[in-house]
């Protein structure tokens, strides 16, 4: 980052004071003084002393660094010392909070400010300065140095600890953040919800739910991050009944109006299939945000609720609330799921005429999704020649199953050119365009591309299915006998399927080659 460098020579009573902003608006009141802060000038006012100029220096540079203007921050930094003003501890947690808020560019001011603060010993002696480091290292993807400054710290508190932590999660370091976290001297509610937090943006949303009973055997109790947390693991998982509890434990706290929490579990219902619950959850919240509207549209789209979710996009806006990008993938999901083709061009015209949104690659895609269910392959295969942005795998594998369903192999097969260059190891392309040719009889076809994925070292990852019981999920694959209890899975297998056979069922059987043939 470059610093502005001074233009002019200050003078010893500019040098003195910290910059000065803007100057202010007319008065509406001529006999009124105005003033940027009324109540700080009151104060000071009040107290008739005068305003250490560290404290001037120090508001200015944290407002700036604040609003994410960290060159200004910089060159405020600069002309304080120029000033001949000495900077204090909470001039530099300023300055670091500001480089780890917002990393783009910033990382070099933030090691020089580094340098500095060694020079002073700050880093070791003042616990505040030294997690602040480990806060910027940690965020600008420099963990190891976070570790350095850690280990270095001759204090240490709660926040040193939990910083060290969401450090390691936040960079994919999962060993090491437990490891730390087994070394911390005493753990509170942060410290488990960090962990917990980083499984589950990790996507290992099995392991936030065992380390949240850990936290529950501990006796420490969890705050509203730490339901948030798990209740985004439930709606990733799919366990509705670990969710039920957690929103009956929210009844008994006092969470009920916390929107978040309340926004969380419309979003867990959702994804649970309960969609009627998060309506009640809903309709029960005193007060709503647009998280919460997009919520509970998307969960009514995704559950193929499509006219409830238009609905309430509908009145989410009589209620005063502007759609944003969100909402409309809520309503162009709806408009897919319904076949509505018409209705949802309208809404995605509107986006950009009406709204002035640009449209992103979730809402090209919801395009290509809504003609595809339609049976409009090559008006789907249209918007992706012409769409703006690159389309990526979700996108083309979105039509790629839409030819499955329409049995155009031609298609098929330029889509799955595109895609293997996208994602040339992914197995399920390749493996849905051999579905293709086996459904319209070319096993030629299905064949060849056995062997390329033979040949490539592409394995076809087994699917599997999963239940919960009591807050545990038991997953299954074809043939699995390892569970404990097979034999009464085997035997209610074999009692459902006497039970289709009564009822006259026949199960579709396709001669096919097998991969060991290839």
């Amino acid at each position: 980052m470059n610093i502005p460098a001074c233009t002019a020579i200050p003078t010893p009573t500019q040098l003195s004071q910290p910059p000065k902003g803007p100057k202010p608006p007319p008065l509406t009141n001529p006999n009124q003084p105005f003033f940027p802060n009324q109540e700080r000038c009151v104060s000071l006012r009040q107290s008739n002393k005068p305003v250490d100029p560290v404290v001037l220096w120090t508001s200015s540079i944290a407002r700036s660094c604040r609003n994410g203007r960290i060159a200004e921050g910089a060159a405020k930094f600069a002309r304080m010392r120029l000033a001949g003003v000495e900077p204090n501890h909470i001039t530099f947690v300023a300055l670091l909070s500001g480089c780890a808020d917002f990393t783009l560019e910033s990382v070099i001011f933030g090691a020089s400010v580094h340098g500095y603060v060694r020079k002073l010993g700050l880093d070791k002696s003042d616990v505040m300065v030294g997690t602040a480091l480990v806060g910027m290292y940690a965020k600008c993807g420099r963990v190891d140095l976070a570790r350095v400054v850690f280990d270095g710290m001759g204090e240490k508190n709660s926040v040193s600890w939990n910083t060290m932590i969401d450090g390691y999660m936040r960079n994919g370091e999962v060993e090491n953040a437990v490891e730390l976290f087994d070394q911390m001297p005493k753990r509170d509610a942060i410290s488990w919800t960090a962990l917990m937090g980083g499984f589950v943006k990790k996507g290992h949303v099995e392991q936030a739910l065992v380390w949240f009973r850990e936290m529950q055997l501990s006796g420490v109790e969890p705050d509203y991050v730490t339901i948030i947390a798990v209740l985004s693991a439930c709606a990733n998982l799919g366990t509705l009944a670990l969710g039920l509890w957690i929103n009956r434990f929210v009844m008994k706290q006092d969470y009920g109006d916390n929107i978040r929490i309340s926004n969380s579990l419309i979003d867990m219902y959702s994804r649970c299939g309960c969609i009627q619950f998060a309506r009640q959850v809903f309709e029960n919240m005193q007060r709503r945000t647009l998280v919460s509207w997009n919520s509970i549209i998307v969960g009514f789209a995704v559950n193929g609720h499509a006219e409830e979710a238009l609905e309430f996009f509908s009145l989410m806006q009589k209620e005063g609330f502007k759609p944003d990008g969100v909402s409309f993938t809520g309503a162009l999901t709806a408009c897919s799921h319904a076949g509505l083709v018409d209705e949802g061009l309208q809404f995605f015209d509107e986006m950009k005429s009406v709204h002035g949104l640009t449209p992103r690659i979730e809402h090209f895609g919801c395009i290509v999704d809504l003609y595809g269910r339609a049976g409009r392959l090559e008006d789907a295969f249209n918007v992706i020649e012409n769409m703006p942005l690159k389309p990526n795998e979700v996108v083309l594998g979105s039509l790629l199953a839409a030819c499955k369903n329409c049995g155009n192999v031609s298609l098929a097969e330029r889509l799955m050119n595109r895609l293997s260059q996208l994602d040339p190891g992914g197995d399920s392309n390749y493996v849905l365009l051999a579905n293709i040719y086996a459904a319209v009889g070319r096993w030629d076809g299905a064949g060849k591309i056995r062997r390329k994925m033979k040949a490539r070292g592409i394995q076809k990852k087994p699917g599997f299915s999963s239940i919960e019981v009591d807050c545990s999920i038991h997953k299954f694959v074809a043939g699995d006998k390892s569970h404990a209890d097979k034999d009464c899975v085997y035997a209610m297998l074999e009692l459902l399927s006497l039970d289709l056979k009564l009822c006259g069922y026949v199960p579709e059987t396709i001669e096919k080659e097998s991969y060991e043939d290839d």
